[in-house]
């Protein structure tokens, strides 16, 4: 669990970050999920888009990445959502939080 300090910071962050992947119409799929966990091994700090079509809001599609991949939820404004996981490998230079 992280910090309302902590998630601030994380949301500087990730505010200049571009979104890495994008969510449509079909939602989330478990090759979604995959995908996801992926990029937050490689990168700790991913931005995601969620397309107007897609059926679920923002939100939603962060609470339940959140809940599937314990991810922590940093942000959810419009479209875009904002998450953090702490990479497990050892020779990566990790996201120092305050």
């Amino acid at each position: 669990m992280i910090t309302t300090k902590q998630r601030a910071f994380l949301r500087g962050l990730g505010n200049a970050l571009e979104p890495v992947m994008q969510i449509g119409k079909e939602g989330l799929s478990e090759n979604s999920f995959e995908a996801i966990n992926g990029l937050l091994e490689a990168r700790e700090l991913i931005k995601i888009r969620v397309l107007k079509n897609c059926e679920k809001t923002a939100k939603e599609i962060l609470h339940e990445i959140c809940d599937k991949l314990s991810a922590e939820p940093v942000q959810a404004i419009g479209g875009i959502i904002i998450l953090y996981k702490k990479s497990s490998k050892k020779d990566f230079k990790h996201i120092e939080l305050i």
